[in-house]
């Protein structure tokens, strides 16, 4: 990102690890929207800041208090990298550390990782090793994608059995299907509209899906659920007007589980009668992509045993010298796109 609005490739020195931290020389990474959110200035102005957040590679370097990692190893990278001692983290909010986001470090307040080299923070908290029969093709959805889709169904609290609505059927709102699945839910519904995505969200355990171009998603998913609505909604676009929808198709006592990124607007309303005027018992849960290595363990894990493959999500691979035009195709919504794999 060279300033708001303008995005270029340029030379940077490889950089340093510090005594806790590592270097990474990057194999896979993917273009996620919210790359795209940064430059037109969802989080202000910067200036010459390398993009990107999802990136598996080999260590490179490391600082002489790393103990778990050494040079040559296959690692997966979160995309958020926590301050582990912050209070926040004590309190069970690594995301938060710092400050609200504060685990989010890469392209945000230090260099991402869409370059041939990239710095880790606090190294033995951060990366995963990636397994010997885990693809880097597979292992570099963990750093972002499934850990963040995952977490919309975990903050969904879906009971066994249960009713969920998976509203926007991205790669996040993908992961967020096939972790409906896997926490036991019995009723899966995907809000889509563009038929590729629908395709992949039946792939990814959707049951029935609701196109917003065609049927009403309000009407559709109580029709659905004998009119009670969904034991858990989860916002996966991060828009006013689905956040509004999630809490309207929501039983009384349900949970709207939040993972999308609202950068537009001043306000995300609460539709009031919907709400039970404030006294229905719905839960709004909200969260960040969750980091630290344990959780890219269990992920990866997931991956091993072979219980979901993100690579279906993967429509356009470019190599790392077309990098603008794979960052163009993901921010303009080119060629039915989904999810573009980097290569170096």
């Amino acid at each position: 990102m060279r300033e708001i609005g303008r995005v270029g490739v340029m030379e940077k020195p490889v950089p340093r690890p510090g005594p806790g931290d590592a270097v990474v020389r990057t194999t896979r990474a993917l273009i996620c929207t919210s790359d795209t959110h940064t430059v037109i200035g969802g989080i202000g102005p910067r200036e010459d800041l390398t993009l990107g957040h999802e990136a598996v590679g080999v260590v490179h370097e490391v600082g002489a208090e790393v103990r778990h990692f050494k040079p040559g190893d296959r690692v997966l990278v979160g995309a958020i990298t926590p301050d582990w001692g912050d209070p926040a983290s004590q309190n069970g909010h690594s995301s938060q550390s710092g400050g609200p986001l504060g685990g989010w470090k890469f392209a945000n307040v230090k260099d991402g990782v869409f370059a041939e080299y990239f710095h880790v923070n606090e190294a033995d908290a951060n990366m995963a090793k990636i397994p010997d029969d885990v693809s880097d093709d597979a292992a570099v959805y963990c750093a972002d994608m499934l850990s963040t889709g995952f977490m919309g169904a975990e903050h969904g609290a879906i009971p066994i059995g249960g009713t969920v609505a998976v509203l926007a059927q991205g790669p996040v709102g993908l992961m967020a299907t096939a972790g409906a699945r896997l926490r036991g839910a019995g009723l899966v519904i995907g809000v889509e509209s563009v038929p590729g995505r629908q395709k992949l969200a039946r792939h990814y355990g959707a049951d029935e899906i609701v196109d917003f171009t065609r049927e009403d998603v309000v009407d559709r998913v109580m029709e659905l659920t004998g009119g009670e609505g969904v034991d858990t909604a989860i916002e996966a676009l991060g828009a006013d007007a689905t956040f509004q929808t999630c809490v309207k198709i929501t039983k009384p006592g349900g949970t709207v589980s939040v993972t999308g990124y609202f950068g537009e607007g001043e306000f995300v309303r609460i539709p009031r009668v919907e709400w039970g005027v404030g006294m229905a018992g719905k839960t709004i849960a909200t969260g960040l992509c969750p980091g630290g290595r344990l959780r890219m363990e269990r992920l990866l894990r997931l991956l091993e045993a072979k219980r979901v493959d993100p690579t279906h999500m993967t429509s356009h691979q470019f190599a790392f010298d077309d990098i603008e035009q794979a960052f163009e195709v993901m921010s303009k919504k080119l060629d039915d796109v989904v999810k573009p794999l980097i290569v170096f």
